[in-house]
């Protein structure tokens, strides 16, 4: 069978496909596997733009690991640890936690990947004091070529861990994921359109000043979307009065969302991006009108259903972590090589934030970080559009978004990521036949 990625960009023929139940299923596929002299790889939701789940070799699909194993607590935090199958859906995860009044501290904004495939490529959210989701990571356990299991943590095969839990895949399969949760909260919402100039010179501020904050450009347009987003102490109580107020309140923002998240940020933006594709001289039109169109609106959820949203209309992808002193000038050398060329770009910019981490892979390691999205209609051409902004990205010393479009190789990432020589060894030990690597890892990761 062919499988393709979501975004169209990426096609396989796998010379076989296998979807195992059970550890015991998994460990005797990879041995099947290496006997046959096949390389493996593993497909989560596909949400990949990088070929980072191709192969020609064995194909496995992790859906059937998708069942809450367990629930603890840290005895010396206290915290919630939850353990799931890696294939579990980040969406079905959150509503696992959920019903047991539990939250991931931080999201990015779609939810239909699986838990593995998320960390092992880096999915972010936004916000100045929450980092990726595999910063959250608290155990894995990883399934090597000879098809052994082994347990791993920040005590326990600590440096397996650290290359497992952001590694593209390449030091195993990994079958159950180990999280640590909070309680349950609400995120109050305020999505608002401002003018492009204040939102740049304001920029620390609305980073620092708030939990969550991002923005959306329609390039050359004068005005951006923003959202601010506010932790507040969840208020869920299921049997009370409370409970029944806040289905009041889940139904009223159902509506809403609808309109603003269908009707606006899908249908219309499909029909705005067809428009642009047949006549291309109406693009910076529509893009003003696109960057209005948003209804200033102030609404209070479960954090999950905010920073969680439907994304219908398919693109393609670029994004790269930058230090977030620079992002400013990035953008301003963005938006002139964009007005100076006249390129058709109906689909907006997203820029987000995140802290400095101490995942070793992590496009946010050891620096305060700004994530800046280019995206493209998946029936625009892309190329031209991309290498621009990536040579603006690498000047500065950027680092792509490991499930997104690039063209970094090793030489570059390593001058980028001081624990590479770390990973490699770590990998070259777990997988030292390269079982686990097709060419997108080779690429980047060297091996």
């Amino acid at each position: 069978m062919i499988w393709t990625n979501w975004a169209r960009n990426v096609s396989v023929t796998p010379v076989r496909q296998e979807q195992p139940g059970s550890a015991d299923e998994l460990s005797d596929a990879i041995r099947r596997a290496v006997k046959d002299g096949h390389t493996v790889r593993v497909v989560g939701g596909g949400h990949s733009f990088a070929p980072a789940a191709a192969t020609e070799g064995v194909q496995l699909s992790l859906d059937r690991f998708n069942a809450l194993h367990r629930v603890e607590r840290d005895p010396d935090t206290g915290h919630a640890l939850v353990t799931v199958g890696a294939g579990m859906r980040l969406h079905h995860l959150n509503q696992v936690l959920a019903e047991r009044g539990l939250a991931m501290q931080n999201l990015g904004d779609i939810d239909r990947q699986s838990i593995a495939g998320a960390i092992s490529t880096g999915t972010h959210g936004t916000g100045a004091r929450f980092g990726g989701l595999a910063t959250r990571v608290r155990a894995l356990t990883v399934v090597g070529p000879d098809g052994e299991v082994t347990r791993c943590g920040p005590t326990e095969n600590h440096d397996l861990f650290e290359a497992s839990r952001l590694g593209l895949g390449t030091t195993g399969v990994l079958s159950t994921v180990t999280v640590e949760a909070v309680p349950a909260f609400d995120l109050r919402a305020v999505e608002d359109v401002q003018p492009l100039e204040r939102v740049l010179e304001e920029l620390d501020h609305l980073v620092t000043g708030s939990d969550h904050f991002e923005f959306f450009w329609f390039p050359t347009a004068r005005k951006v979307q923003t959202l601010t987003h506010t932790r507040l102490e969840s208020r869920a109580d299921p049997g009370g009065p409370v409970g029944v107020g806040r289905r009041v309140r889940r139904a009223a923002a159902a509506a809403r969302s609808f309109i603003d998240d269908e009707l606006l940020s899908n249908v219309a933006l499909e029909l705005a991006n067809r428009t642009a594709t047949t006549f291309p001289a109406v693009t910076p039109t529509l893009n003003s009108f696109a960057a209005q169109a948003l209804r200033p609106r102030t609404y209070t959820a479960a954090s999950h259903e905010v920073l969680c949203n439907p994304r219908r209309v398919r693109f393609r992808e670029t994004e790269y972590a930058v230090p977030r002193a620079v992002v400013v000038d990035v953008l301003r050398e963005i938006d002139a090589w964009l007005r100076s060329t006249g390129e058709n770009v109906p689909f907006p910019l997203e820029i987000r934030f995140a802290p400095a981490e101490d995942v070793w892979l992590s496009p946010a390691y050891g620096r305060d970080t700004a994530y800046v999205a280019v995206q493209q209609y998946w029936r625009l051409p892309h190329a031209r559009y991309f290498a621009a902004a990536e040579q603006i990205f690498t000047a500065v010393g950027g680092r792509p978004h490991w499930g997104k479009l690039h063209t970094r190789d090793v030489d570059y990432l390593a001058d980028q990521y001081r624990r590479l020589p770390d990973f490699q060894r770590v990998r070259d030990t777990a997988d030292p036949d390269g079982v686990f690597a097709n060419p997108y890892t080779r690429r980047v990761l060297g091996g």
